[in-house]
């Protein structure tokens, strides 16, 4: 097996210095490079093309407004967030600029280890007291409403649209129920055909006023 680089921003000299500690006993991890700022992780992605950078989401120039400059200069970087944040508005932000994953500091040596090699191999990993909140604000998203109607409308199933989304088959399923629930439809032709009604009479509603306005 090839080995693993990594590269390592955050602005904390102790809590950086004990990861790399830690993952550079790790058979097939090489760290790379460290840093503490955003400019910083920028730089190291130049430099270093690592496989993964763990950045920080609370430091100088920002974690999260790093990800679009990082992943600009080495698109097979995959951009794992290790910070002790647990916003989810932060998880959902990195997410939609690309990160692969969101891990909550206090995770363990052997625990990181193993999110970094699921990242690295396609996956995206969260941590699991995160995971169930961050789905639901991604699903719950206004501006998401739409490409989840037209993706039933489509006749996708729940495993295409979980890829799709990326997001867990029984996350949409989930959602799914709640979405004929809300819709007051016993299937997914029903749904579609209620909700489109609900838009275009939100669209005449609209115009009456405009008119009468």
């Amino acid at each position: 097996m090839s080995a693993i680089t990594i590269a390592i921003a955050d602005d904390h000299p102790l809590f950086r210095e004990g990861v790399s500690r830690s993952l550079s006993e790790i058979d097939n991890f090489v760290v790379v490079g460290e840093g503490a700022s955003g400019d910083d992780a920028t730089t190291l992605a130049t430099s270093h093309r690592p496989d993964v950078l763990l950045l920080d989401v609370s430091m100088p120039g920002g974690g999260i407004d790093a990800i679009s400059d990082i992943l600009a200069r080495s698109p097979q970087t995959k951009v794992l967030m290790l910070t002790a944040s647990e916003d989810v508005d932060s998880v959902a932000a990195a997410l939609r600029r690309g990160a692969a994953g969101y891990i909550v500091k206090g995770i363990g040596s052997r625990g990181l280890a193993e999110a970094i090699r699921m990242v690295v191999g396609g996956s995206r990993y969260i941590s699991p007291s995160m995971r169930a909140k961050v789905e639901k604000t991604l699903l719950d998203r206004p501006a998401s409403l739409t490409p989840r109607i037209e993706l039933v409308a489509g006749r996708f199933t729940n495993k295409q649209i979980a890829r799709r989304l990326d997001l867990q088959e029984k996350t949409i399923k989930h959602h799914m129920t709640e979405i004929l629930s809300k819709l007051g439809a016993t299937n997914r032709t029903e749904a579609e055909i209620r909700w489109r009604q609900g838009a275009q009479g939100e669209i005449a509603q609209r115009r009456r006023r405009r008119r009468t306005g």
